[in-house]
């Protein structure tokens, strides 16, 4: 550790700081990258080599990913930041990892950069959702080959949404022309109807609470992208449903985490039999930073089983992965 040099694209934003702060914490050299100059010198790190790029510039990427290790992509929409910045990378021969959420912006990379990215590494929605969820998912299913269904459910206490949450889901609502995304008999499904509520046993402290079932976040892309699981069904808190979309609710602290916390609950089932896995923690967008930093380390460390573009659980040894995590996510099983 200390010996490479990983480029975040997005580091001025509210993850990408997070994410400079990890990767700085573990030794690693950072070059920040990003559009505006300005706010790229106006990050709390003085020594920080500091590097314009735009994705409607290509050769300007090319000068800011030169001579990194990794790229680290924590600009949205990633609907039009992933395809401009993964080609950068590819051509830079080094490593790609995204924190994206957003649904449409995961299903373009795997569609887009399958072939493309052969021999490369692509790591897109390495972040809380997306991410974690394939970690939990895959190592429920653990010696299983396959499953009948796996079910995420995300239980915060409160989500006040970062600017980049909410131009996403823009972008993602104009996509599916208001319409919503579930994955169901194993393909993905866009619907008018309303989300399902029913309420979710959380374990203790948390306990039985309402959700809105079918809130698809990027789970229902990275976890069939490797798993035989035909029905994967995510589940939201319906109070942290509806702050995310509620225009007033307020933008999360800008300095350090927030008092947020979360219990993800996953259970997968195969004929009659059930496994669970349960993560929790605090703060969403701080905990990617974490899950996207250990990621990009065990890929420069080699410690992974394939390479393209890859999901978490299938490219990390999944129960490895959540145990180095600790202690800001507590796993239980």
């Amino acid at each position: 550790m200390g010996t490479y040099d990983v480029a975040v694209f997005g580091a001025y934003g509210h993850t990408g700081r997070f994410v400079v702060e990890e990767l700085r914490e573990r030794g690693f050299g950072v070059l920040a990258v990003g559009r505006d100059e300005a706010k790229l010198r106006a990050l709390p790190w003085p020594d920080l080599e500091i590097r314009q790029g735009s994705v409607d510039d290509p050769a300007s990427l090319d000068r800011a990913f030169e001579g990194a290790d990794a790229v680290i992509n924590a600009a949205g929409p990633f609907a039009d930041t992933a395809a401009p910045v993964i080609e950068a990378a590819l051509r830079a021969g080094v490593p790609y990892l995204d924190v994206a959420a957003e649904l449409e912006a995961n299903m373009d990379t795997f569609a887009r950069f399958g072939d493309k990215a052969a021999g490369a590494t692509v790591i897109p929605a390495m972040a809380f959702f997306g991410g974690l969820g394939d970690l939990m998912v895959t190592a429920a299913l653990g010696d299983w080959t396959s499953a009948d269904e796996a079910h995420i459910a995300y239980g915060l206490s409160s989500w006040h949404p970062t600017e980049g949450t909410r131009a996403a889901g823009k972008v993602s609502r104009d996509r599916r022309n208001g319409k919503r995304i579930r994955f169901s008999g194993g393909r993905i499904e866009h619907r008018d109807d309303a989300l399902p509520e029913s309420d979710w046993d959380f374990p203790a402290p948390l306990g039985t609470r309402a959700v809105l079932g079918e809130f698809s976040m990027a789970d229902v892309v990275t976890v069939p992208s490797h798993l035989a699981i035909p029905e994967v069904v995510t589940y939201m808190t319906t109070n942290a449903a509806r702050e995310v979309v509620t225009p007033e609710t307020p933008a999360p602290p800008a300095d350090g985490p927030s008092a947020q916390t979360f219990v993800v609950d996953v259970v997968v089932r195969s004929g009659g039999e059930e496994r669970r896995v349960v993560a929790q923690g605090q703060d969403i967008y701080a905990i990617t930073a974490p899950l996207v930093v250990e990621a990009v380390q065990r890929v420069l460390d080699g410690r992974t089983k394939a390479t393209g573009v890859v999901s978490a659980g299938e490219v990390f040894d999944a129960a490895d992965f959540l145990a180095a995590l600790a202690p800001r996510v507590t796993v239980t099983a």
